[in-house]
């Protein structure tokens, strides 16, 4: 297993909504710590967690990336909150990409179901339109997302901001 096609497999569940070019950048890592168990497929980076590829900009508490036997790579990242950043190719009829941004205490990617998964104090923001919840499940094959709230709070929060008409 290379420690590469972990952080390739890290960064593909975000990058299916991302700008096409940030695939073809390289990774940049930095962390205060970093081990690697080949025998368990694992690589946890620990302490300022930041990962940069093109417009894809990841800060996180510690980051574990696991890979199972079949070539799937899952990663989960945690922090107070961990936090992402990047730019999404344009939809038409946009001339310029806009920005995917959220945050929580945990979040699961998973290379193998295309699924983004933010636990507590969830929130995500795509071009202004945000939602805020407990948990937010984005399901990027299919570019569905569902939000729920936490315990005793009963309810989620959306803001969506007026589209122009199209032409």
């Amino acid at each position: 297993m290379k420690f590469h096609a972990l952080l390739m497999a890290m960064l593909s569940a975000t990058t299916a909504l991302a700008e096409q070019a940030d695939s073809a950048k390289p990774i940049e890592i930095e962390a205060n710590r970093m081990s690697a168990d080949d025998a368990r497929r694992m690589n946890v980076f620990e302490g300022n967690v930041v990962v940069t590829r093109g417009t894809l900009n990841i800060r996180a508490d510690r980051i574990v990336v696991r890979q199972d036997k079949e070539g799937n790579q899952y990663a989960t990242a945690t922090g107070n909150p961990v936090r992402f950043r990047q730019r999404q190719d344009p939809k038409p009829p946009e001339k310029e990409g806009v920005w995917l941004e959220g945050e929580a205490k945990r979040i699961e990617l998973d290379d193998k179901s295309g699924k983004i998964e933010l636990f507590e104090a969830a929130r995500v923001n795509r071009g202004g339109d945000e939602v805020t919840g407990d948990y937010i499940l984005v399901d990027q094959k299919s570019d569905f997302f569902t939000v729920t709230p936490g315990k005793g709070q009963g309810r989620v929060r959306a803001t969506i901001q007026p589209k122009p008409p199209e032409k």
